[in-house]
């Protein structure tokens, strides 16, 4: 997977040393641990999914976690973004929607030896009680830049999530240097839509 992902430009040999050890069939559904290291989004239930390898190594790259960092995920999914972040050394704080697919995830973290905090909640909304963080990174497609989380990063905090419709997403990095941000577009990829107050609802519109 990892001569995969290089070959595909993934070039910070952190990301791709911890990908190659984080096990990633233990994230997948029982029975599909065979395509766990495929390059494909996997579903996981509930109408969610492991993101491709390639989607979790490049937003590790972008996201540059230096160890000690607070880093607040948004959609924990199958928690192996998760483990990445952990891996990567992030003081990690992560929120899912779906409490089935949380219980599951911080489980399996917890197996594994990964310390962090997890809630089943709105992930659009952030989480206030432990912000700033000096970075956020949300798993899910948004219609637009959420705002409110912008103000829970530290002054040069990094906002990481994937702007578009619901088919499509351009991944944006917004860099905040005191009360000024900087955004950069990366790629188009494509992300399950994320569903909140400050997101879409279950019938991919606006709220």
């Amino acid at each position: 997977m990892t001569k995969r992902l290089r070959k595909m430009g993934i070039e910070d040999e952190q990301v791709l040393e911890i990908m190659r050890n984080v096990p990633r069939h233990r994230f997948v559904l029982p029975g599909m641990e065979f395509r766990a290291y495929e390059e494909a989004a996997l579903p996981i239930g509930y109408e969610q999914t492991i993101s491709h390898p390639y989607t979790v190594a490049v937003m590790s790259q972008i996201l540059q976690v230096k160890k000690g960092d607070r880093i607040l995920e948004i959609g924990t999914g199958s928690g192996y973004q998760a483990a990445v972040l952990c891996a990567l050394g992030a003081q990690l704080f992560t929120v899912e929607r779906v409490s089935q697919l949380s219980k599951k995830a911080q489980e399996i973290l917890a197996e594994l030896g990964f310390r962090f905090m997890a809630r089943t909640g709105d992930g659009t909304l952030g989480w206030q009680t432990y912000a700033p963080y000096d970075g956020i990174i949300i798993t899910a497609g948004a219609p637009v830049n959420p705002e409110k989380l912008l103000n829970q990063l530290t002054p040069k905090g990094r906002l990481l999530v994937p702007v578009g419709n619901a088919e499509k997403q351009i991944l944006t990095l917004y860099q905040k240097n005191g009360d000024v941000v900087s955004v950069r577009q990366y790629e188009e990829l494509s992300f399950v839509p994320l569903i909140g107050r400050e997101g879409w609802d279950a019938g991919k519109h606006l709220i």
